[in-house]
């Protein structure tokens, strides 16, 4: 059996123990080396994971399907990369995925493939590749969405200006009414008094795939990438799944159970996710060359 935990991959080296050589391209790179003083204020020193696995039950394989040459995580760690907010890492379970990224010239960790969730992936590979803490914040980037903005990625650290939000995400204003009923697409019950953080940010009260509020709108799409303090990573992944969660199937529930902060920043367009081979496709044509 391959171990698992603590495996680092880049583009020079083929594995490194948990600490990378001197002089490898990473996010140990002298850009990266201080140690931040902790504050409660937007991180100073972020960095990006996108946790990815290659089991999927509508679309296996999903990280390294092709799209025009280059595998769907790529499109994704590129627009990371292009955000430049600070490093970015692929975590995964599987090696099929670490060879794509490291082809690009990426820097991918091996993590424990059974996590039953992405922020658990991400935690793990937290503790593994900095154990000094010197990232002070973490994005927590879906490896499905190959077409995001990095001006998006950017945009998930702004909640995180009021010193008492815990975890940022993101929504949009549902501007068609077949999203309002639809299941599959998580609606997030905001509060949108003007705070520290501006007036495109407002306070999570809930999420569910049900419609919500249920009298007419505003109505907000939740998009899943997340920016976390570092404890508040630590906190989150150690608490019991709570009954909200495992009723609604959302694991952010857990956080708002338990007290903790989440704040939303509003976008203006919900980036494609590809859960599905018509998503695939669709991708493919958006990311043709010209097109739209």
């Amino acid at each position: 059996m391959v171990p698992h935990g603590g495996l680092w991959f880049n583009n020079r080296f083929a594995a490194l123990s948990p600490s990378p050589r001197k002089g490898s391209s990473n996010l140990f790179s002298p850009d990266f080396r201080a140690v931040m003083v902790p504050t409660m204020s937007v991180p100073e020193n972020p960095i990006i994971v996108i946790p990815a696995r290659m089991a999927a039950t509508r679309l296996p394989g999903k990280p390294i399907a092709d799209i025009h040459g280059t595998p769907m995580i790529v499109h994704v760690w590129r627009r990371a990369v292009e955000a430049d907010i600070g490093p970015v890492i692929v975590a995964c379970g599987d090696f099929e995925i670490i060879d794509a990224v490291k082809e690009a010239g990426g820097d991918a960790l091996y993590t424990n493939p059974d996590h039953a969730s992405g922020s658990d992936r991400v935690f793990e590979a937290m503790h593994t590749a900095d154990p000094l803490k010197r990232h002070d914040g973490v994005i927590n980037l879906q490896g499905d969405l190959p077409t995001i903005e990095p001006e998006i990625i950017r945009a998930v650290l702004e909640p995180l200006s009021d010193p008492a939000v815990d975890i940022a995400t993101l929504c949009a204003e549902i501007t068609e009414d077949a999203e309002r009923d639809d299941p599959n697409v998580v609606k997030a019950v905001l509060s949108m008094t003007a705070g520290a953080a501006g007036a495109n940010c407002g306070r999570a009260l809930y999420f569910s795939r049900a419609t919500v509020p249920s009298h007419p709108g505003p109505h907000y799409h939740h998009i899943g990438i997340y920016a976390f303090r570092r404890q508040a990573l630590e906190t989150f992944v150690k608490l019991p799944r709570g009954k909200l969660e495992q009723q609604e199937n959302l694991e952010q529930l857990r956080a708002l159970e338990a007290g903790m902060r989440i704040d939303a920043r509003l976008v203006d367009t919900v980036p494609l996710g590809v859960d599905t081979p018509a998503d695939l496709e669709r991708a493919r044509e958006l990311l043709a060359p010209g097109g739209t």
